[in-house]
């Protein structure tokens, strides 16, 4: 089209238009910096304390040497070892109930009308959504309440039950959307065929869902092992998790860096299993996808 000389075509200025790539590349740099600040507030603590745990002396403002000795000790202190026992047997029996009662509510859930489902859903989010100081309060007053008919009751029964409370919502969450993708008509073909309910649960549905199952499981032994506030108020005289133990010990300036080592040796070992859960799953979906092809 040619331009006329009495009527000039516009520009695209004068169209209003501007040229922002000045903007994009710093939104691209402000993104970049966001992320990287992320990553270093996620991991920096993380990589410190690895870092002391190689540190041949027990302050944490100077560094003496490289040494292996933390974790040589890293059971020597018995008040340690007894914390690490208790988190343990606190966080592995929660989680197995959990996932237990989870799965079977998740199941439940599933079959149940949209809008019934979708209540039940909005209360399993409460303890998710809730602080954990007003989660660990609110179960301590409960207790308290039926202290005078079970006086000794807090300690190890009461941490247990308060970390069932929240960490059955984690299995919830991961088993549902399985259970989503999963043939509604399944467990109605199993029992066709004469299996009963609890069988067809376990020999059906439990493979199918298998994923969630585990992805819930891990991150519920996960927020129960690391959890402080719910144990701290819901705990007895005489037992302590693994955080508490730490936690009298910065008060108490007396602090035993074996507990570095441990915490080192545990994201270790964590992410190997997380590695080797990745990778078992990318080699079943490449061997699924190579039969169906």
């Amino acid at each position: 089209m040619e331009e006329n000389k009495e009527y000039p075509l516009a520009t695209l200025e004068e169209y209003g238009y501007k040229d922002h790539k000045i903007f994009e590349i710093l939104q691209k740099i402000l993104f970049k910096l966001v992320v990287i600040i992320a990553v270093i507030m996620l991991y920096l603590a993380i990589i410190i304390i690895a870092i002391q745990s190689f540190n041949a002396t027990k302050s944490t403002t100077e560094w003496a040497g490289f040494t292996f000795d933390w974790y040589k000790k890293m059971f020597s202190e018995p008040l340690l070892t007894e914390s690490i026992k208790n988190t343990f047997i606190v966080s592995i029996i929660a989680t197995l109930i959990s996932t237990v009662c989870g799965t079977l509510i998740s199941i439940g859930l599933h079959y149940l009308p949209k809008k019934v489902r979708s209540r039940i859903e909005l209360l399993n989010n409460i303890p998710l959504l809730n602080a954990d100081i007003v989660t660990g309060v609110s179960i301590m007053l409960l207790f308290s309440l039926i202290l005078p008919l079970f006086p000794y009751i807090f300690g190890p029964t009461t941490i247990i039950i308060a970390h069932v409370f929240f960490t059955l919502p984690y299995v919830i969450i991961n088993v549902l959307p399985k259970l989503d993708e999963m043939d509604s008509n399944m467990l109605d073909a199993a029992m066709d065929l004469g299996i009963k309910p609890w069988k067809a649960i376990i020999k059906t549905i439990a493979p199918a869902v298998m994923g969630g199952i585990f992805s819930g499981l891990i991150l519920s032994f996960t927020v129960s092992f690391e959890d402080f506030v719910v144990s701290y108020f819901t705990t007895g005289n005489g037992f302590d998790t693994m955080s508490i133990w730490i936690y009298s010990s910065i008060g108490k300036k007396s602090l035993f860096p074996g507990v570095y080592a441990f915490n080192t040796l545990l994201t270790f070992v964590s992410i190997l299993i997380v590695s080797a859960y990745a990778i078992i799953i990318q080699r079943r979906e490449k061997r699924h996808a190579k039969k169906n092809n």
